[in-house]
């Protein structure tokens, strides 16, 4: 049996999306339960979701004792789920609030397959979402506890679903009314988890193909009664409740603390020039970097064909808001990755012209270069003798993704290429997320001091010592999600404080004499408990964190602090 009849039985009916989402899931996973949790966004939605459970308040959203008035409930309510199903929010495992990412990448991978098989063909439509599923962008969101990998799963699966419509008015299959529905629950969905982003990518691709075909009569197919209905049930709900809940506050916070600076400046110093996103791209695609040359040439050269037409109106407008966007981060072109995805499998329905081939390999090549440099520097900067082998292992999987793609797409095998590189790809990312990164234990300060205050017997969750702990000079989210909603990001005053009344205090090195200065002035001293050294990533700044233990108390029982 040949490889294309091979992948032929492997995509019929649903067995293309479901293997696109085992993709998505094998790649996710290593990181999923090896990675600690990152500073900042995933610590702070993890935290607050962690809030809810604690509280019981399922309307509002608060980090500590400060409302989060950025996105909408939606992540929260779905980590809330998986928490309360798989963990429990006392043990403040991070990977329980991981999962519904992981599912928001699997649903990406499916309906990206799902959606080109329509136009391509099953076995095209399969490369399309295993492209999608094994890029480094989806599947390192895929372990993060945030918005974007499930936020790119509703809106491929709302435009996968639109797609198919606009299909069926040109001699493609029929469309069902459960085409209609997954299309409006993928459009609730996303508005429920980002807000207008989900809406915005709809609707761009509606005004490119209306502008490009010159009609819409097909969008008469939507369902927009029953549709709009159905949305409004899910997605008004909450938007009523928050607004009773914060007297409008949410949305002025949303929109003019979060939204508008993002609009008018590169809100919290991420900002970047125009084609910031386009650079990057090569190498946050990757594996499938070899491919970005002929679907972006071929794209353009077939764009009367309705599946490459519908990819590139998905595409080029949404992309270009993100880049006109002063603020830029590289997850925010994700949504967009599904059409690209649909592109390279559409280009790989003709064989590769040599100059597409050589640009192909030479940017496959680039990439799988920096990466390997990346792991090579990780272990140099913040790795140990024991962390040799990750780092190793890691930089060769990298180089021999891009060295036998590019050798095998110049031989002009697209489909054996993209299969090998993405086997070598998997590998790679499985490598350096799942065990390289997590062992560069410098990075993970957080969770540093968490083990050496339980080492010490200093943590307040253990029940062995009052709390909650003090911290002076470090703020992170990542250490409030893993000592407790309690835990004190204050000064060297309150670290004093807290020694004064038997908690422990972990202090940084710049605010040391200020510490000690407290403690004299009230006649107190305290000897340190631990010493934990490393690099906060999020902001560059070498760190020396001290472990103080809290001076003797009238003696009670100590309770677990939450």
């Amino acid at each position: 049996m040949t490889l294309e009849s091979r992948l032929d039985a492997w995509s019929r009916g649903w067995r293309g999306p479901l293997l696109a989402a085992m993709v998505a899931m094998i790649a996710g996973l290593p990181g999923l339960f090896a990675m600690p949790p990152l500073d900042r966004d995933e610590s702070r939605f993890a935290q607050a979701t962690a809030q809810m459970l604690e509280t019981g308040d399922y309307v509002s959203i608060n980090f500590q004792d400060q409302p989060r008035f950025k996105k909408p409930i939606g992540i929260h309510w779905l980590q809330a789920l998986s928490v309360g199903a798989l963990s429990d929010v006392s043990d403040r495992q991070i990977w329980a609030y991981r999962i519904p990412s992981l599912l928001g990448a699997m649903l990406a991978a499916a309906a990206c397959a799902w959606g080109a098989r329509a136009f391509f063909g099953p076995r095209l439509g399969l490369f399309a979402g295993a492209l999608l599923g094994a890029s480094f962008l989806l599947s390192t969101e895929a372990f993060i506890a945030k918005t974007d990998a499930v936020l790119c799963g509703t809106i491929t699966l709302a435009l996968a679903a639109l797609a198919r419509m606009y299909f069926a008015q040109r001699g493609g299959p029929p469309v069902t009314r459960l085409t209609r529905l997954l299309f409006w629950l993928g459009l609730a969905g996303a508005t429920l988890v980002k807000g207008p982003v989900g809406p915005m990518a709809v609707l761009l691709t509606i005004a490119a193909l209306w502008a490009w075909d010159r009609e819409a009569r097909w969008l008469k197919t939507i369902g927009w009664g029953w549709g709009l209905v159905l949305f409004f049930a899910i997605v008004g709900p909450w938007a009523i409740a928050i607004t009773v809940a914060t007297d409008g506050a949410f949305w002025g916070g949303a929109i003019g603390g979060d939204l508008a600076p993002k609009l008018s400046g590169g809100h919290e110093r991420h900002g970047g020039p125009f084609g910031y996103h386009t650079v990057m791209v090569a190498f946050l695609i990757f594996p499938a970097t070899l491919l970005l040359p002929a679907a972006l040439w071929r794209g353009w050269r077939d764009r009367i064909d309705p599946g490459v037409r519908f990819a590139l109106c998905w595409l080029i407008p949404t992309w270009l808001v993100f880049e006109l966007l002063p603020t830029k981060l590289v997850h925010y072109t994700l949504p967009a990755y599904g059409a690209l995805a649909w592109l390279m499998a559409s280009a790989m329905r003709q064989p590769l012209s040599k100059p597409l081939a050589i640009s192909g390999a030479a940017l496959s090549a680039l990439a799988a270069a920096v990466f390997a440099a990346v792991s090579i520097y990780g272990l140099s900067e913040f790795g140990g003798p024991g962390d040799l082998i990750w780092a190793v292992l890691s930089a060769a999987l990298f180089a021999a993704a891009g060295i036998v793609g590019a050798v095998m797409v110049l031989r002009r095998a697209a489909a054996s290429a993209v299969i090998a590189t993405g086997v070598l790809g998997l590998l790679a990312h499985g490598v350096f997320s799942g065990g390289l990164v997590p062992n560069l234990e410098p990075l993970w300060l957080s969770d540093e001091v968490a083990e050496k205050l339980s080492d010490t017997g200093l943590n307040p969750r253990e029940g062995v010592t009052p709390g909650p702990v003090e911290v002076a000079g470090y703020a992170e989210p990542s250490l409030v999600f893993a000592l407790g909603t309690r835990t004190g990001l204050g000064d060297a005053q309150d670290a004093a404080n807290a020694i004064a009344q038997g908690r422990p205090a972990v202090v940084e090195s710049r605010e040391e004499a200020a510490f000690h200065r407290a403690l004299a002035a009230r006649g107190l001293s305290s000897k340190p408990a631990g010493l934990v050294s490393g690099l906060d990533y999020t902001n560059g700044d070498e760190m020396t964190l001290t472990l103080y233990r809290g001076l003797p108390q009238p003696l009670v029982r100590a309770e677990p602090i939450q």
